[in-house]
C-alpha cells in the first residue's frame, strides 16, 4: 500500500532542510495531548537516528497518563525552564512545530519566543488553516493525527527499517488518542496498514490502551459518575447535550489535569445522540471556560467551535474557550446548539 505523502520536489526539499540542520528543537501545543507528545517524540527519535542533536519542548503541564511514554524524561517544559528553552531556540538550526497550526497554540509567550528566535520553522500538523510562518508546511487535515503524518514521512524518507520499538509505541499512542481509540476519523484503510507496520515492531497495543485509559484515580471515577448523573443536560429532541464542571466540582473530587479526559465522549453512547459538549472552569483563572466538543457522523464540531467558542479542530472532535462565567457559557452553548439545530 502506498502511504507516501510528499511529491518528489517536496521530499527533496525536506531532505535538504534536514541535511543542513544539526541542532533541532521540536515544540508542541499547550495542554499537550497524546498526539502532540507522540508525534513530537517519534520525530525527535527519528532525527536523532540521523545524528541530529534534538531538544523536545512542551509549553506547559500535560496529563499524568502520558508520562509513561518513552522519552518522557527528555521533555523540557517551557513554563518550568524558560531560560533554557530560549537558549535552545536561539542555538537551533531548525524548529519543528508539531501538531498545532497557529503560534498562540504554543501559548502566546512561547509563540513570541518562536518568532523572536528568527529560525527556520518546519510545520508538521493536521489541523485546518495553518498560519505559522514556516520554510516548509507539511499539513494534511484529512489525516487522523500528526503521528500518522510523522510515520508516513519517516517511511517515505526510508526510515522504517531503523524505526525502534519505542518510536512505534509513541506513534501508535498518538494515533490512538487522536481517534478516540480509532472510533472516529479513522475509517480509511491506510490507518490499519500503518498499525500493522507498528505491530511488526513488537508493540503491545493492548498495554498502550491500558496505559492511557485504565490509569485513573477513584476520585476521577466518582467525578465521571457525578457528572453523568447530576450535571448532564440533554436537549431533546435535538440529540445534543452538554455538562459543566465547576471549580467547586474539581475541588470536591480532587481534580488533576487529565481527569476530564474522555468524559465528553460518554453522552454519545446515548442512542441517536449526535453532539456532546463539555464546559470546564479553569482551575485557577476566573472567567475562563475550556470547551470540548465531540460529534458523530457529519455534524461539524469544528464549525461550531469556530463560530461560538473561539476554537476549532476536526469535524468530530474540536475544542475552544470562553472568557466568561460558567452560567454565561451555558447560555452561549444553548445558543450554539440552537443555531445548528437543523444539523441535529
Amino acid at each position: 500500500m502506498n502511504i507516501n505523502l510528499l511529491k518528489d520536489e517536496q521530499l527533496a526539499q525536506l531532505r535538504e532542510l534536514l541535511a543542513h540542520s544539526n541542532k533541532i528543537v521540536t515544540v508542541c501545543h499547550t495542554n499537550a495531548d497524546g498526539d502532540a507528545i507522540g508525534s513530537m517524540q517519534t520525530w525527535a527519535d527519528y532525527l536523532r537516528l540521523q545524528g541530529k542533536e534534538v531538544s523536545v519542548v512542551a509549553p506547559d503541564q500535560y496529563p499524568d497518563f502520558l508520562h509513561w511514554m518513552p522519552g518522557n524524561e527528555k521533555i523540557i517544559r517551557y513554563d518550568k525552564k524558560k531560560d533554557i528553552v530560549k537558549e535552545l531556540l536561539q542555538a537551533a538550526d531548525l524548529i519543528c512545530c508539531m501538531d498545532f497550526n497557529t503560534l498562540h497554540r504554543a501559548t502566546p509567550e512561547l509563540g513570541d519566543e518562536l518568532v523572536k528566535s528568527d529560525k527556520p520553522i518546519l510545520l508538521i500538523d493536521h489541523h485546518l488553516n495553518p498560519d505559522i510562518p514556516s520554510v516548509m508546511q507539511i499539513s494534511f487535515p484529512l489525516l487522523c493525527s500528526t503521528s500518522e503524518i510523522v510515520f508516513r514521512l519517516i517511511s517515505q524518507l526510508g526510515g522504517y527499517d531503523a524505526m525502534t520499538k519505542n518510536m512505534a509505541i509513541t506513534t501508535y499512542c498518538g494515533m490512538m488518542t487522536d481517534t478516540g481509540a480509532f472510533t472516529y476519523n479513522s475509517t480509511y484503510p491506510e490507518i490499519y496498514y500503518i498499525i500493522s507496520q507498528l505491530l511488526a515492531k513488537g508493540i503491545d497495543k493492548d498495554k498502550i490502551y491500558r496505559n492511557i485509559y485504565h490509569v485513573f484515580s477513584v476520585d476521577r471515577l466518582r467525578l465521571m459518575g457525578y457528572v453523568m448523573y447530576q450535571k448532564l443536560k440533554i436537549l431533546t429532541p435535538l440529540r445534543a447535550s452538554y455538562y459543566t464542571i465547576s471549580r467547586q466540582d474539581q475541588k470536591r473530587f480532587h481534580f488533576i489535569k487529565g481527569d476530564a479526559e474522555g468524559l465528553v465522549n460518554m453522552p454519545l453512547q446515548i442512542k441517536g445522540h449526535r453532539l456532546s459538549i463539555s464546559l470546564r472552569e479553569d482551575s485557577e483563572k476566573t472567567n475562563l471556560i475550556w470547551v470540548s466538543l465531540r460529534s458523530v457522523e457529519n455534524f461539524p464540531c469544528n464549525e461550531m467551535a469556530a463560530q461560538f467558542f473561539n476554537g476549532g479542530g476536526h469535524k468530530n472532535a474540536s475544542g475552544g474557550k470562553l472568557f466568561c462565567s460558567l452560567p454565561e457559557a451555558e447560555d452561549i452553548t444553548r445558543q450554539a446548539i440552537k443555531a445548528f439545530a437543523n444539523l441535529l
